[in-house]
């Protein structure tokens, strides 16, 4: 038996030879971190983890952030920006970005107002029909990007800005409030507190499936990695590529309709460059490649936390509206900064 233990250096309960005892709850834990860290989603994880012992622990407004009133206030923020995120995260996972949807999302309320109150449209098929406008949107920015070759950052930025001029010409600049016929409504949308959270939840669920586990989802991001291998492999690169682009923009019409009937008022000067920004700072700094063939959706969501964590934090402890992008960008740019750092750590962590 003594001869047995020996030669296979083990015994039936205890450790390999050579390993000192005790060890497994160790090599356990250092196998869960590693496993953490190769994830895109670690760093903003992290960092959004910091962000609340920071503001909720340790800051001058660490009374106030645990609020119930200032956790909606978060989440209202979050929301659109996560919203229209998620969208962008298919476009930039097939080498693709659209700026319009902060342009689509000052649009989509006006029409809803002007389709109810000057046609008297129905508000259901109002609401349908301002959707509508974000997928034909989207087809624009598809036919002009796909089609004729024009880059998307060109096509898209053309686009908002045609949008952002034609709100302002047709509301002559002057906000008005959502028509009182969409109550019921705005309130399952935007106007109930925790809507909006609720449906950003459902949004990202559904595209985590749609990317992670459809084929739609592979396909963009074949498109992205290799386009000119993904089309002899039989994807179909430009109904890809139409569809997310149609995806980004019908979302930002959503978030137009949510945050229109959130605030109880449609504004044409209501942050449509704001939007833009932010979502697509979202989905990078939550692991999503500039330059296409990968990303993550639950990326852009602790993205979009990040983001709204800070913009509500600075505004908790006062910090002066003529300083905060400053510091906002100082913030991102660090947190991009930690991304890089832990995306060739998980690179190292492959080789080995």
């Amino acid at each position: 038996m003594s001869e047995t233990v020996q030669r296979t250096g083990t015994t039936g309960t205890g450790p390999p030879a050579g390993q000192p005892p005790g060890n497994g709850g160790l090599n356990l834990l250092q196998r869960s971190g590693t496993v953490f860290i190769r994830q895109r989603e670690a760093t903003v994880f992290v960092v959004a983890v910091l962000l609340v012992i920071y503001f909720g622990f340790i800051s001058s407004a660490s009374s106030n952030f645990f609020t119930k009133l200032d956790i909606i206030n978060i989440t209202q923020i979050m929301a659109p920006i996560a919203i229209i995120a998620i969208g962008e995260v298919f476009l930039l996972i097939c080498g693709e970005i659209d700026l319009s949807p902060g342009f689509v999302y000052l649009f989509a309320p006006f029409l809803m107002h002007y389709l109810i109150d000057y046609y008297g449209v129905t508000p259901i098929l109002a609401i349908v029909l301002s959707l509508v406008m974000g997928l034909v949107v989207g087809l624009v920015n598809g036919f002009f990007t796909v089609t004729v070759g024009v880059p998307s950052f060109i096509t898209t930025f053309a686009t908002g800005f045609i949008l952002w001029g034609l709100t302002l010409w047709t509301s002559h600049a002057q906000p008005v409030i959502p028509p009182a016929s969409v109550e019921g409504i705005g309130h399952w949308i935007g106007t109930y507190a925790w809507s909006m959270l609720t449906w950003t939840l459902i949004l990202v669920a559904i595209l985590h499936v749609v990317l992670n586990y459809t084929r739609w989802g592979l396909h963009s991001i074949a498109t992205g990695g290799n386009q000119l291998g993904a089309r002899e492999s039989g994807v179909n690169v430009a109904t890809i590529k139409y569809g997310n682009f149609m995806l980004t923009a019908v979302l930002g019409a959503f978030v137009g309709l949510m945050v229109a009937f959130q605030l109880n008022t449609i504004d044409p000067s209501a942050g449509g460059f704001n939007a833009m920004f932010y979502s697509v700072t979202a989905a990078v700094i939550g692991g999503t490649a500039l330059l296409g063939g990968s990303g993550t959706i639950l990326g852009a969501f602790l993205g979009s936390l990040v983001l709204a964590l800070l913009l509500d934090g600075f505004n908790l402890i006062g910090i002066s509206a003529n300083v905060v992008n400053m510091i906002f960008g100082a913030a991102v740019l660090a947190a991009m900064v930690a991304n890089v750092q832990l995306a060739r750590l998980r690179g190292a962590g492959r080789m080995s």
